[in-house]
């Protein structure tokens, strides 16, 4: 089996099996000199990414803000934010990457996302993850070394719930007998819930659970394997995606030769494209482009992207509509 599960809007127009796509992480806007970003034209910049065809916008999730991380996110309220997008944008796929869902209550999660599902015609991806800063888990008296098992009972919750007058039963959430529900549902079967990294989890529970698998950068030789060994581990006849993030500081100069930068490179056009090539062919289904560290404006890295790399992976990669 190679085609991915049909889901819901944003994850089957996000990942198509042997495809890369291309999303952006919120904010796009440049504050390397800084944790908090101002958050600049932060609407009119996601629609232009909707408008030029990039597949994807993602957010995150910073209940506190710990300077020793060294970055707030886009500091909103990950649920509030997600639904305020979705009024203002019409297909573009709307991910959050990723939910700390130790520090949520599940039933709450489940609420939120598939309202916002539910609001936006079926565009959201959940990411979620066991979190890994450390401080906030103290400020909500929250067990920092039980944070792998709250990961997988939250998710099992959250799975569960999508039945109708469930039944389940948690450690930490509760019981839910099956007289009461959760509304509303989905607009598929299912959330899709891509796991973060390993979540405290194996990497045989998050193949066999999760609909995908976020990962970090790591060169291509070693990202390679680690896709190879994640996918091996997939329950036979089904496929699943696997996506990364990648921080780009677009020279330009074309041509300009990659130079290293925090998880990702400063680098001309070609070799961005020749490299978003390279990460197609090992199984790479989606990058999240961060513009954190990009010093060219804003608006001329989306276009030049959408110009000259966007057509050769997305073959309806769209015009700027005027």
């Amino acid at each position: 089996m190679e085609n991915f599960e049909h889901i819901n809007t944003g994850f089957n127009t996000t990942f198509n099996y042997g495809k890369l796509s291309i999303g952006l992480v919120v904010p796009i806007e440049n504050y390397a000199n800084s944790a908090i970003p101002v958050m600049e034209s932060h609407i009119q910049r996601i629609k232009l990414a909707e408008n030029l065809g990039f597949k994807a916008v993602w957010i995150r999730d910073v209940p506190f803000h710990v300077p020793s991380f060294g970055d707030a996110g886009q500091m909103y309220d990950p649920f509030t934010y997600l639904g305020f997008l979705a009024g203002h944008t019409s297909e573009i796929a709307l991910g959050i990457s990723s939910i700390a869902l130790p520090l949520h209550y599940p039933v709450h999660v489940a609420k939120s996302i598939a309202t916002i599902d539910q609001l936006s015609g079926g565009r959201v991806i959940l990411g979620v993850a066991s979190g890994d800063r450390f401080d906030e888990y103290p400020a909500m008296n929250i067990s920092y070394e039980n944070r792998g098992r709250l990961f997988r009972e939250a998710f099992e919750y959250i799975r569960a719930v999508q039945n109708d007058f469930p039944i389940f039963e948690s450690e930490s959430y509760g019981k839910i007998e099956g007289h009461i529900d959760v509304l509303p549902k989905s607009t598929s079967h299912k959330i899709p819930m891509l796991i973060t990294g390993y979540s405290q989890q194996s990497l045989e529970w998050n193949a066999q659970n999760g609909d995908g698998w976020m990962y970090y950068p790591r060169n291509l030789y070693q990202q390679q394997l680690t896709i190879s060994e994640w996918r091996s581990l997939i329950p036979q006849g089904n496929n699943k995606p696997f996506m990364q993030p990648l921080y780009i500081d677009l020279h330009e100069l074309d041509d300009y030769k990659p130079q290293p930068i925090h998880l990702g490179f400063k680098l001309g056009i070609k070799y961005l494209r020749d490299y978003f090539q390279n990460l197609q062919e090992i199984g790479v289904n989606h990058v999240a482009l961060n513009l954190r560290f990009n010093n060219r404006p804003i608006e001329e890295t989306l276009m030049k992207i959408s110009e000259e790399v966007l057509p050769e992976f997305h073959s309806e990669a769209k015009e700027l509509i005027q």
